[in-house]
């Protein structure tokens, strides 16, 4: 039992379900800052998430088996699937049904926020579901993956978060989500360097197929500047709290996370400790900005 459990957590990527824990805080963060809170909204909104995310990353490990990616490529902790489906451990028919049933779950939670909060939902609803659905077998070999991602895993569940807790949008939480939808887009970006041959040979196509590896560290290094850059501006012109600039305490981070991709764009190895460091930089700067918020 607990060494089919293991299975499991392997295969929904269970550490990478914090992202989600840490979007629906983001989110209410925002809203706190705007005087709405609710709990309880909150913690079914993180339910709804959780069950989206679990069921791309089942999806991800049931196509990635089918088109041969996930055996061709060079798998580290943060890239290249759980390795449960090549291993024979369970039958893949299994994991789509459980990838469905987690979608339905969140279906049956946005259903129920459609009920309760009004019709403006729809378009996240929608957007979110598109994104979940396609994202393996559509998004990533139409090179919007990484832009599906951003908005799937970044600025659909803050604005989400957002309006279930207030009933509405504001430009404070649209202005307040892209940090994240970028985050998120550079989570994807750099972590689908080592996977470039296997993507390559499994009919991917995406930013780091299309333009190479060094263009792609160059991209993740500017859009990571310009979060910062971003979360300044609208510091200084008043549309974000002053401390939100809290979030720029992982700078020392992202530079280190560069420098390092940098130097092994080629070597997928090598390139473990800037995925790590890239982890813990997504996280930790969404977690600060929404502290930053809340402190607001």
């Amino acid at each position: 039992m607990q060494q089919q459990l293991m299975i499991w957590l392997r295969v929904i990527r269970a550490p990478f379900l914090l992202l989600s824990v840490v979007l629906v805080i983001y989110g209410s963060g925002v809203s706190y800052y705007e005087g709405y809170w609710n709990i309880a909204d909150s913690l079914i909104a993180l339910l709804g998430l959780l069950s989206l995310h679990i069921a791309v990353n089942v999806f991800n490990e049931y196509y990635d088996f089918i088109t041969g990616i996930d055996i061709n490529t060079i798998k580290t902790e943060f890239n290249g699937g759980s390795g449960v489906l090549p291993s024979g451990l369970i039958v893949p028919e299994v994991v789509y049904r459980v990838g469905l049933s987690a979608f339905a779950v969140g279906a049956c939670v946005g259903i129920y926020f459609l009920s309760t909060k009004g019709a403006r939902l729809i378009p996240i609803l929608v957007i979110g579901a598109i994104c979940v659905l396609f994202y393996t077998p559509g998004f990533t070999r139409l090179l919007v993956g990484e832009l599906a991602a951003g908005l799937g895993l970044g600025v659909l569940p803050v604005l989400g978060t957002y309006f279930v807790l207030t009933g509405g949008y504001s430009i404070q939480a649209i202005i307040a989500s892209i940090p994240a939808g970028l985050l998120t887009f550079n989570l994807l970006l750099l972590s689908e360097i080592p996977d470039y041959h296997a993507d390559k040979a499994g009919g991917r196509k995406n930013i780091v197929i299309v333009f190479g590896r060094k263009k792609a560290i160059l991209l993740y290094s500017m859009l990571v500047a310009f979060v910062y850059i971003y979360v300044g501006i609208f510091i200084l012109t008043g549309l974000m709290p002053v401390s939100v600039a809290i979030a720029l305490l992982t700078i020392p981070l992202a530079v280190r996370a560069i420098n390092i991709a940098k130097s092994n764009y080629d070597n997928p190895v090598g390139l473990t400790d800037a995925l790590r460091m890239n982890v813990m930089l997504v996280l930790g700067t969404q977690l600060l900005i929404a502290v930053g918020y809340f402190i607001g």
